[in-house]
C-alpha cells in the first residue's frame, strides 16, 4: 500500500503506527547505569575552543581560562586515595588544603553544561576513569548500587562531574555530602554546575539552617565560578513556535519515522509508575515525540517528574511537537515562585528550544 498524503504540510504517513512511550516500562541494570555517566549526546563533540564566550560577559572568557587550567592539573593518578581508602599500600602524603573542585553557578542557558561537558573531554584520562551525569542521576546510582558500592566504583575515577546540582530535601543533603566527602578522600577530583551557589543549596525547599553543617561541607568541596549572560537559546532567536493542532500533531507523528504519539496527561500519570532514573532509556530509539492536549501539571510531584524526563529529551536532542498549551504554561504562578523555581525554568528554557527543534516536522522538505 501506497502512503497517503498527509494534510498541514507534513510529510506522507507511513504505514507504520508511531510509537508509544506510555507502552514502555524499561529496566535498567545497575552496570549501565554506570556506563552511561558520560556526557549525553547533545555534548558529544563540544570542546572548550567551540565555547563562543560573549565579548560582554569577561567571566565566560575567566571560566574557559580556569577549566583548562584545571584539567591540565588532572594529569595525576587517583589510585593513591583509593589505597587510602580501603585501607591497603603505603601512606599517600597528606591531601593538598582546599577546595578539590570547580562549581559553576550561573543562570540559564549561558553554556555551563558546554563547559563542563569540554572539561570532561579535555581531561587526560581513558573514559572509564571519568564520570559525567547530573545529580538525580548520581542519587539514583546510589540507589541502583547501594552507597559503598558506588563509592568503590567512582573512587577510581580521575574526575566527577554532576551537572544540575540542587538538593531538594535533606536525604539528598546528607547523601550527597557524605559520598562527595568519600570521593574526596579517594582523590577524585570534582566538577559540578548548578544555578544556586554552594552556600545556598536548599535554600526555599526545605529546612536548610537544619542541615547547615552538611551544606557547608559540600561548600568546602569547591572553588565557586560565577557564569553571567543571557540564555543563548534565546539569543538572536524567533520566540517559541505557538502549539499545532491534534489533528497536525497526530499527522506529523504518523509521517515521521521513529516518532511516538501519546495524550499528555496519560503521559504524567505514565511517568509516575516509572523510575526517573529509566527516562533515559523511556526515550531510547525516539526520534521526537509528539503530545496532544498539553495542558498545566497537576501538582508538584508530577511537575518534578516532567522537569527530569524534559532534562532526557533535551540531552538526546529530540525535538517536541505539541497541541494543547505552550510550554511556558506548564506550571503554575505558586510553583514558578517557589523553591523549585529554577527547575521549571529550565524546563521551560528547553522544552522551547525542542519545540523549535520540532517546526521541521511540520516543513520535512
Amino acid at each position: 500500500m501506497s502512503p497517503s498524503a498527509a494534510p498541514s504540510g507534513t510529510g506522507p504517513i507511513t504505514d507504520a503506527a508511531p510509537l508509544s512511550l506510555c507502552a514502555r516500562e524499561p529496566h535498567v541494570p545497575a552496570d549501565r547505569l554506570v556506563a552511561e555517566m558520560v556526557p549525553p549526546p547533545r555534548f558529544d563533540s563540544v570542546r572548550f575552543s567551540t565555547y563562543i564566550p560573549d565579548p560582554n560577559q569577561p567571566s565566560q572568557t575567566e571560566a574557559v581560562r580556569v577549566l583548562e587550567g584545571f584539567a591540565a592539573g588532572l594529569g595525576g593518578t587517583a589510585d593513591s586515595g583509593r589505597r587510602r581508602l580501603f585501607g591497603f599500600g603505603r601512606a599517600p602524603k597528606k591531601a593538598p588544603a582546599g577546595p578539590r573542585g570547580v562549581y559553576l553557578d550561573g543562570g540559564y542557558g549561558v553554556g555551563k553544561t558546554h563547559l563542563l561537558a569540554s572539561l570532561w573531554h579535555a581531561t587526560p584520562a581513558e573514559p572509564a576513569r571519568k564520570a559525567f551525569g547530573t545529580f538525580v542521576e548520581l542519587t539514583n546510582l546510589v540507589g541502583a548500587l547501594g552507597f559503598q558500592q558506588t563509592v568503590q566504583t567512582l573512587s577510581g575515577h580521575r574526575l566527577l562531574c554532576i551537572d544540575e546540582f540542587e538538593l531538594d530535601d535533606p536525604g539528598d543533603t546528607v547523601l550527597v555530602s557524605t559520598l562527595l566527602g568519600k570521593l574526596v578522600d579517594a582523590g577524585v577530583a570534582l566538577a559540578a554546575t548548578s544555578n544556586t551557589l554552594p552556600g545556598k543549596l536548599g535554600e526555599g525547599r526545605f529546612a536548610a539552617a537544619d542541615f547547615l553543617r552538611e551544606i557547608q561541607g559540600l561548600s568546602a568541596h569547591f572553588r565557586a565560578l560565577r557564569i553571567d549572560g543571557e540564555d543563548y537559546r534565546h539569543r538572536g532567536l524567533p520566540e517559541a513556535p505557538p502549539p499545532y493542532s491534534d489533528e497536525q500533531v497526530t499527522n506529523a507523528a504518523h509521517a515521521t519515522e521513529g516518532a511516538s504519539l501519546d495524550a499528555f496527561s496519560p503521559l504524567l500519570e505514565h511517568l509516575a509508575r516509572v523510575h526517573p532514573s529509566r527516562y533515559g532509556a523511556l526515550t531510547d530509539g525516539i526520534k521526537a515525540v509528539c503530545l496532544t492536549g498539553v495542558r498545566p501539571v497537576p501538582d508538584q510531584s508530577t511537575a518534578l517528574r516532567l522537569v527530569v524526563l524534559a532534562d532526557r529529551l533535551y540531552d538526546r536532542e529530540v525535538p517536541v511537537l505539541a497541541s494543547g498549551l505552550p510550554f511556558d504554561q506548564l506550571f503554575s504562578e505558586e510553583m514558578l515562585n517557589g523553591g523549585y523555581r529554577k527547575k521549571y525554568f529550565r524546563a521551560i528554557s528547553r522544552l522551547t528550544a525542542l519545540a523549535r527543534d520540532a517546526a521541521k516536522l511540520m516543513n520535512p522538505r
